[in-house]
Parts: C-alpha cells; structure tokens; sequence
C-alpha cells in the first residue's frame, strides 16, 4: 500500500470527499429517489448504483491517478476501493429511497394515521 492510501481513500481524503461522497452521493440519491417515485425494486437499484460505482472508479482512475478495474495488475486495489465506494453510494441512495418512500406512503395513506 503506497503512503497516501487509506483505509477509506486511495488517493487523499478530498478527492474521495469530492468524488464518492458529493458527485457519487447527488447521483446515488437521484438512482434511490427514481426507483422509489417508479415503485421499482432493490435489485434495480442495487444495478444501477453498480453502474454507477464504475463510473466513478473511472473518474478516480482518470482525474485523480487511482485504479481502475483494467488492467488486471491493479484489480485487486480497484476492487478494493470500489466495494468501498459501493458500499457509500448504496447507502446515500437507500436513504434517498427511504426518504421518498415514506413521503408517498404518508401522501397514499395519511387516512391510518393515529391521533
């Protein structure tokens, strides 16, 4: 592991800040709110944020000088790093889908509230 890798980031803490978390984060959360405004399922979103996440290792691999998946002598760092990024773009979009579904349920059946 080079001295600017972390355990998170592969390059520095801002790039994966600007990258993952804001541009990564503002397009996951658009995937997690269509799939919820659309009714469609978890698999759905769980693809489209893998198409995603790939996007993304190529734009830490080409802007940033990270890995990507090709060629095969940098996979394992580009896999490691991507399940990483995975792993936080799953989580801003399946809070972006929470945050939709339970407006509409609240919209679609505000008749059960209690009180």
């Amino acid at each position: 592991m080079d001295a600017t890798m972390g355990l998170l980031w592969e390059v520095s803490i801002w790039e994966f800040i600007f990258v993952t978390v804001i541009l990564g984060g503002a397009a996951s959360y658009a995937i997690g709110r269509s799939t919820a405004l659309g009714w469609n399922g978890w698999g759905l979103m769980a693809f489209y944020v893998f198409l995603l996440n790939i996007a993304l290792r190529f734009i830490h691999f080409s802007l940033f000088d990270g890995t990507f998946y090709l060629p095969l002598d940098s996979f394992g760092t580009a896999l490691y790093y991507g399940i990483i990024d995975y792993i936080v773009l799953f989580a801003i979009a399946a809070a972006g889908r929470a945050y939709v579904r339970n407006r509409q349920m609240a919209r679609q059946y505000g008749f059960l509230r209690a009180g």
